[in-house]
């Protein structure tokens, strides 16, 4: 990223509109970076302010998320942050990891402690040679360069201790060790944002907190949702996902009302902007960032 150009940080501080960015995941094999850059540049034509590329779960598609993450960096006008998790790595690869993206001029970094392998009810084991949690994370991503960090949220609360105030508490130290932005996990209840922004304010903590947001476009992504997220899809949802009686296209076309009538609720309330989880499947979510575009939310 040219040192010129704002930040993140810098964006939300002076915005006067929602800032609006998509995730990608890191492609499986050589012909999915192609892919990928493609997903990325029919994005500019609407001019998000960021995409970003997440890190699998102890590491893995570590080096497929930074060669990623360089190749957007190097051919898309769209700023591009990497992730980065300390689950099952040593401080030594951590410290790899992000003088990689600043060798790259990648100077956006995600900074999330990460799931062990088998998703986020999987205990958490620090690694003998690694980092105890995301705030330790900040802190040696701070340490090594200019870098503007965000880090996670959850507005359904973590699975792991299911305490909403510590969840608050958490996010505060974050920001005290120099997180400067934080991206929710995907959620389907909008109070439930609200709620977590204002238990973080009341400790006295500013930080921007950016929904993510993702339309649901089958049936089975349900209980991947619920999987991914520790929390249940509101019964709502899944009612109102069941009137499009199996038939994708209008399951489809329900998931992505329900996602735009979110967004338009988040933004409406304050929300400093949205994070699209695309999948690397960003028709839906492209047609939800046009429409909130036409309709200035």
């Amino acid at each position: 990223m040219p040192q010129d150009r704002p930040t993140i940080a810098d964006l939300l501080a002076t915005a006067q509109r929602p800032l609006f960015g998509f995730e990608y995941l890191p492609p499986r094999d050589e012909a999915g970076y192609e892919r990928t850059l493609n997903a990325v540049k029919r994005l500019e034509p609407l001019q998000p302010d960021f995409v970003s590329v997440t890190y699998g779960a102890a590491g893995t598609n570590r080096e497929r998320t930074v060669e990623t993450t360089r190749q957007i960096a190097e051919t898309s006008t769209i700023p591009v942050m990497g992730h980065l998790t300390c689950s099952s790595q040593t401080r030594s690869q951590l410290e790899g990891v992000i003088d990689s993206y600043a060798e790259v001029g990648v100077r956006h970094v995600l900074a999330i402690r990460g799931d062990m392998p088998g998703g986020p009810t999987v205990p958490w084991e620090q690694h003998p040679q690694g980092l105890a949690n995301a705030t330790e994370l900040v802190r040696l991503v701070k340490s090594r360069g200019d870098f503007c960090v965000g880090v996670a949220a959850f507005p359904d609360v973590h699975p792991e201790n299911r305490d909403a105030d510590l969840d608050a508490r958490i996010l505060a130290e974050k920001y005290e060790a120099g997180a400067e932005f934080a991206i929710t996990q995907l959620f389907f209840n909008p109070d439930a944002y609200f709620d977590l922004v204002q238990r973080v304010r009341n400790l006295g903590c500013p930080i921007p907190i950016i929904p993510g947001l993702q339309p649901i476009s089958s049936l089975k992504q349900v209980k991947f949702f619920e999987d991914l997220s520790g929390a249940p899809v509101p019964e709502q949802v899944k009612l109102r996902l069941a009137e499009g009686d199996g038939d994708p296209a209008r399951v489809r076309e329900i998931g992505s009302r329900i996602a735009s009538e979110i967004a338009v609720t988040l933004l409406r309330g304050g929300a400093p902007g949205l994070q699209f989880f695309t999948q690397n499947r960003s028709l839906a979510t492209r047609e939800i960032f046009a429409m909130l575009l036409e309709r200035r939310w």
